[in-house]
């Protein structure tokens, strides 16, 4: 089993004055929800996702030795221009991780960002954010030290993405991840995500996920502060069981390729999150009028056809609908025909299950 001083490296065997790398991280979509966090970003309960491909966050980094080593020293620019509201989210994390990549002062970076997907759009792009800016201090480690293995080198990107984005963990490597502590999936752990290690049957293959953008505009409540929410929360242990519960569940889903029970499952962590959110205190609603009617639609046309088509939702209003690929000229065509209209500005982002982390 892992523990976080596994990835203190003792000590760096070349030296580099500069250079740049470049890579991509998707979004990820949670079928299992976390939803609640003890100290240094670990999950209270597992989650498991969908790995997206389309929806991705690109970052080059470079980097420059620098006489100054006292403090963080790096450029941050979104798009090509100076972002300066990013730079605090990225101390942060600088700070979190320092312990476990010790050269970080010694170097100015300059982190050069930008996402295939309208930042604003209601879409995480944390996760894919801190997954790519933890792939390039990686690969930065790699040339101090050469010996690194690439399991290693995986393993501490999602170990450094989660103290970014604790999501962000799920979207490193792999089509299905699993994060947290699940005593029935083998390798499982809170400290990174690892890729769903059991049989997926091909009804799982190529699966589809289209974005309806509801509402683009920040949420009232951040992620953060709902986490926190479920500390004294009045169904949080028997929400952290049912997690656990629909995880094993899944595992047996995914073998059989029994749709209907996934469909189940899914749509009920999606409900269920939501309702954690609209029973805490202060209690909040992410949801938005044209989210129910976008939801109502799905199950009308579900029942009316039996084109197993289903919707998952992050901490936002947005829907996430989800489809094998054998149906999805029909899901499009109900899209375009009904959903689109509940869509703010008729904007839909067409996606797919994708690998995770690409070097560019």
């Amino acid at each position: 089993m892992f523990t976080a001083a596994d990835f203190i490296l003792k000590k760096y065997t070349s030296t580099i004055e500069n250079g740049y790398f470049e890579w991509s991280a998707p979004s990820n979509i949670a079928l299992v929800k976390y939803w609640g966090k003890k100290d240094n970003q670990i999950p209270a309960n597992p989650s498991i996702s969908f790995t997206l491909n389309n929806c991705k966050t690109i970052t080059k980094l470079g980097f420059e030795k620098r006489e100054n080593q006292d403090s963080f020293s790096f450029d941050l620019l979104f798009e090509g221009k100076p972002k300066e509201d990013f730079k605090p989210k990225i101390r942060k994390f600088l700070e979190r991780i320092e312990v476990y990549l010790p050269f970080l002062k010694e170097y100015h970076f300059t982190i050069d960002t930008q996402n295939t997907f309208p930042h604003s759009s209601g879409i995480a792009s944390s996760a894919s954010g801190m997954a790519a800016l933890a792939m390039n201090l990686m690969s930065l480690e790699k040339l101090l030290n050469p010996e690194m293995t690439e399991e290693y080198f995986y393993q501490k990107a999602s170990f450094l993405a989660r103290l970014g984005s604790g999501s962000a963990c799920r979207s490193i490597k792999g089509n299905i991840v699993v994060w947290g502590n699940q005593k029935n999936i083998k390798g499982s752990t809170d400290l990174l995500g690892v890729e769903f290690p059991y049989t997926i049957h091909e009804n799982f293959e190529n699966y589809q996920d289209t974005i309806l953008l509801v509402d683009k505009g920040e949420k009232q409540v951040s992620s953060t502060i709902g986490h926190d929410l479920m500390h004294n929360h009045p169904y949080a242990e028997r929400r952290f069981a049912q997690a656990h519960e629909n995880l094993d569940y899944l595992i047996d889903i995914f073998e059989s390729g029994n749709l209907e029970e996934f469909i189940k499952v899914v749509e009920s962590e999606a409900l269920t999150l939501h309702a954690m959110m609209m029973t805490s205190m202060p209690y909040f609603i992410l949801m938005k009028p044209n989210t129910l009617e976008i939801i109502n639609e799905i199950w009308k046309f579900r029942n009316d056809t039996q084109i197993p088509v289903c919707f998952t939702l992050d901490a936002g209003a947005n829907v996430h609908v989800l489809y094998p690929k054998n149906v999805a000229g029909k899901v499009l065509q109900l899209i375009k025909d009904k959903l689109v209209g509940f869509c703010q500005n008729g904007q839909y982002i067409c996606d797919e299950i994708g690998a995770g982390a690409i070097a560019m």
